[in-house]
């Protein structure tokens, strides 16, 4: 829920009703969001949802058709300077110059912004095991993605943007880069906001969670909020159904004659009351991961890969 000040200093990023369209579709369907500061912020669509789309609007890159935006209490798009050298960003692609070595790479970006941190650059650079004289297009994705994060970690941004960040890595190497992550950010009371199609990472790390569905957000909060509101319910009735039943708050159901199973969005107490109404007793109720609310919510597995825009 947005504040009624705007922009809020409890949150590093602000939208209000932000649309956008590319021709005739509509990418971004009026969405509001708020990113309070200091957490881990988990950003979860299936492609095609905007997210990425979402992202180039909080680095100025893209403008808001209508509604606004505020990153740091700032408009990205009239003052893109003091946005970006407060933001860090790594994508999916890793747009890095592959003819540097790291170390040049290194320099170069220390050129950019007054608060690099260099023994900081430089530890980070031993953790991730990269060799200072090592060409970055010699570089495996994986330590690609390891010199991405460096040079947008390494000038201590107060919000960090993570487009993708572990798509197509080794498990060992999105590890390295999640850790990395919360030791050096959320852990310092910095805030890391990241787009992703691995849900179980995002249940891992997060502290709050969105989910676009078709440029519209869905729902957006507290990761544990949003997962005691979401429930699966096995429902048992005295007559045999050849559907199942209309029940408030149910976004899919499976079985058949006298027991079904649904997974429904509500206070648990509320849907049991509806249940009951309906003529069914609950015979089970469980918790659900990450992942199943994302497949009720959204119709279909999570993908790899993001919208293609203009």
């Amino acid at each position: 829920m947005l504040a009624n000040s705007f922009p809020s200093p409890d949150h590093v990023i602000e939208l209000r009703g932000v649309t956008r369209r590319f021709g005739a579709k509509r990418a971004l369907d009026n969405v509001s969001l708020a990113v309070p500061r200091g957490i881990v912020f988990g950003l979860v669509g299936a492609n095609g949802a905007g997210k990425t789309t979402l992202i180039r609007h909080f680095l100025g890159l893209l403008k808001a058709q209508a509604g606004t935006v505020r990153v740091l209490g700032l408009d990205p798009v009239q003052d893109p300077v003091g946005v970006l050298s407060r933001v860090g960003y790594l994508s999916e692609e890793g747009d890095l110059p592959g003819w540097m070595r790291v170390d040049e790479l290194m320099r170069y970006m220390r050129a950019f912004y007054p608060t690099w941190d260099e023994a900081y650059a430089q530890d980070l650079r031993r953790q991730f095991a990269l060799d200072p004289a090592a060409k970055v297009k010699t570089l495996s994705k994986g330590q690609k993605a390891r010199a991405g994060l460096l040079v947008a970690l390494a000038y201590r941004p107060e919000l960090l943007l993570l487009d993708e960040p572990s798509s197509g890595l080794d498990p060992i190497v999105r590890r390295d880069i999640l850790g990395a992550i919360v030791r050096t950010i959320a852990d310092e009371g910095r805030t890391v906001l990241f787009s992703s199609h691995l849900l179980d990472e995002v249940e891992r790390i997060s502290d709050h969670v969105a989910m676009l569905k078709g440029g519209r957000m869905l729902f957006a909060g507290e990761l544990d909020e949003i997962k005691q509101s979401h429930h699966r319910l096995t429902l048992r009735f005295e007559n045999e159904l050849r559907q199942p039943p209309a029940l408030g708050g149910a976004l899919s159901w499976e079985g058949r004659g006298r027991e079904w199973t649904a997974v429904a969005s509500g206070r648990l107490e509320a849907l049991t009351l509806a249940a009951s109404a309906a003529g069914a007793e609950v015979v089970e109720q469980n918790a659900l991961s990450l992942d199943e609310i994302f497949l009720a919510q959204v119709g279909s597995p999570s993908a790899p890969a993001e919208e293609v825009l203009p």
